[in-house]
Order: C-alpha cells, then sequence, then structure tokens
C-alpha cells in the first residue's frame, strides 16, 4: 500500500513566519542557520501572493527583516549560541579548529568565531578529554611505540588539536605528567 504525498502550498506570509517561529522555539539557532531553514523551505514549496490569489505575483519575502525582527525580540542570540556550542565541542574533547569550523559552518562571522575561541587552557583542557576518552598516549591500556603515537597524533590532528598540544600530551610518560602539563601555567613538563 502506497501513501500518496499531498503536494504543500506555496507559503504566504504568515506560514513563513509560522515556520519560523517553530524553528527557534525548537532549536537554538544563529541567523545563518535560520536564513538557511527558510530559504530552503522556499525552494521546496514556493512563494504565493498572500491574500489575492495571484499567485507567484509578488517578489521574494523579506528574510533579513523576519531574521532581524526575532533577533530584536531574543529568539535568535548568534554571540549566545557560539558560546554555547564552542563550550561543548571542547568539554568533548574538540580543538580549536574543529570549534571554529563548526561554528562557520553555523553562518557565524570571524569576528564572533575569534571573540570565542579557547585560550590555551581550555585547548590544553580539551586535548586531555579526547586523550582520556580515546585512550591516546599516556591513557593507552599499553605504551604505544612509534606507530601508535603517530597514529595517537594523528586522532588529535584531526579532532582540531595544534601539533604541539597533541604532541605534548601524546608523548607524555604517564597521566600524572600530562595532568600537570595541562594545568601548568607555561606548558613545561
Amino acid at each position: 500500500m502506497s501513501v500518496k504525498r499531498r503536494n504543500p502550498q506555496p507559503l504566504t506570509e504568515q506560514r513563513l513566519e509560522e515556520l519560523a517561529l517553530a524553528y527557534v522555539a525548537r532549536f537554538a539557532t544563529t541567523q545563518g542557520k535560520l536564513r538557511d531553514y527558510l530559504q530552503r523551505k522556499l525552494r521546496e514549496r514556493g512563494w504565493a501572493e498572500e491574500a489575492d490569489g495571484e499567485a507567484g505575483g509578488r517578489d521574494a519575502p523579506d528574510l533579513d527583516r523576519l531574521i532581524g525582527r526575532y533577533v530584536e525580540l531574543g529568539y535568535v542570540d548568534d554571540a549566545g549560541w557560539a558560546r554555547m556550542k564552542a563550550g561543548s565541542l571542547l568539554r568533548r574533547g574538540y580543538g580549536a579548529r574543529r570549534v571554529g569550523e563548526a561554528l562557520g559552518h553555523a553562518g557565524l562571522d570571524e569576528e564572533l568565531r575569534e571573540e570565542v575561541r579557547p585560550d590555551e587552557a581550555a585547548e590544553r583542557s580539551a586535548a586531555l578529554v579526547l586523550a582520556r576518552r580515546r585512550r591516546l598516549g599516556p591513557f593507552a591500556a599499553e605504551t604505544p611505540d612509534r606507530p601508535a603515537r603517530e597514529k595517537h597524533i594523528a586522532a588529535m590532528l584531526r579532532a582540531g588539536h595544534r601539533l604541539d598540544i597533541a604532541r605534548r600530551i601524546v608523548e607524555a610518560d604517564d597521566v600524572e605528567v600530562a595532568e600537570q602539563w595541562v594545568r601548568s601555567a607555561e606548558g613545561d613538563f
């Protein structure tokens, strides 16, 4: 038995507003992500005249005005979202490069990404979290040989960590040494 899909009607100003409101109510989002969502809905469903039945007779809706109003109302907060996302990724062990990439994909500008960029201490902590979680370097069951250390460093680089940080963690003699380096201000073993 096949279910026939109903063709959705083209969007009106009111329906576009309802879709935008439902989206921001359900998801913490950025201006860029909301714009992408609304543009996708317009591509999927098209745009119709609101009241007098002249379908397609009007120009496309002013998404900037709609998004701007949601920013003023506090429904969309790019800076708050950036802080939340950066903190979440760091707690999961991702490095500064991956954090920046995620924020860029969300449509945040370079200035805001730089504002929430993790400091040295946060980068070191995130690297330690990743090493512990993935059993890299001193957290491995067995002391890694050179090829295994190279693989561990590569895994940390893919997670967005700088090479110097990845090496210090992976090449630490034991867990205590790695933890001390993360806590230290100057970064010396």
